[in-house]
């Protein structure tokens, strides 16, 4: 199966499945989907996206970047939750002694501790089977989508250093979202050096900081056992299966 989607436009559409889980079972191939800007979808582009046959999507960007970019094309369900409450501040916050990775996983706990009520009901978009295939997607598809992704695997199963790895893909489209950047801002330097970049810290210095996943979705999300058990039955299959 291919986990890179190849898009014009954008630069980090994949699908999460594949992975094994500690239970011997494997995250379901073409169910979930983890995306960048679905704004950009047209032509050949919009025609790649409605072959995956997509049900729902889950916009976790601000109302205002959507009013400002636009949205996902019309025909998918669609769910707009908005999860980071805090606005970044890269020149108060980003200390480059610290590193970028310590500076991005501050703010997925700021994202873990404000936007409990937006996560819980993404989360149960997400083990609705009728809703799948499901698109999570933000603005660059590696922050706010990458902390709900790893909840997501958590729950599944999948162990924490492939959850780590799954994060760390983004990299690979780091060289993209720097040359859209250069493009929009022409004779302008890079505005800091995280720009487009996920350092594997980041994902596994928040997810020890958080601990155990299931208590946190249970506990501070208020996630219903029998939601985790709906994502578990739809999103997971015997290996030979």
């Amino acid at each position: 199966m291919i986990r890179h989607i190849e898009f014009a436009r954008l630069h980090n559409f994949r699908d999460v499945g594949g992975y094994a889980t500690d239970g011997g079972r494997e995250v379901c191939w073409q169910r979930l989907y983890r995306a960048d800007s679905l704004h950009w979808l047209a032509g050949d582009d919009l025609a790649r996206f409605h072959a995956l046959g997509v049900r729902t999507v889950i916009d976790l960007r601000h109302p205002e970047e959507i009013k400002r970019r636009g949205r996902a094309p019309q025909g998918p369900n669609y769910h707009n939750f908005s999860v980071e409450h805090r606005f970044w501040n890269i020149k108060d916050d980003f200390h480059p002694e610290k590193g970028v990775a310590r500076f991005f996983a501050d703010r997925y706990h700021e994202v873990a501790q404000d936007g409990v009520v937006e996560l819980r009901s993404a989360l149960e978009v997400i083990a609705e089977e009728e809703n799948a295939p499901v698109v999570i997607h933000c603005a660059a598809g590696k922050d706010r989508t990458g902390v709900l992704a790893a909840l997501v695997l958590r729950l599944l199963g999948v162990a924490e250093e492939d959850v780590i790895a799954d994060y760390a893909l983004t990299g690979l489209a780091t060289p993209r979202f720097i040359a859209y950047w250069e493009e929009e801002h022409p004779g302008e330097p890079v505005p800091w050096p995280g720009l487009g970049q996920a350092p594997a810290d980041a994902m596994r210095m928040f997810l020890t900081e958080l601990g155990p996943v299931r208590d946190y979705c249970v506990k501070m999300l208020g996630v219903d056992e029998q939601v985790i058990t709906a994502l578990q039955d739809h999103l997971l299959k015997n290996p030979d299966t």
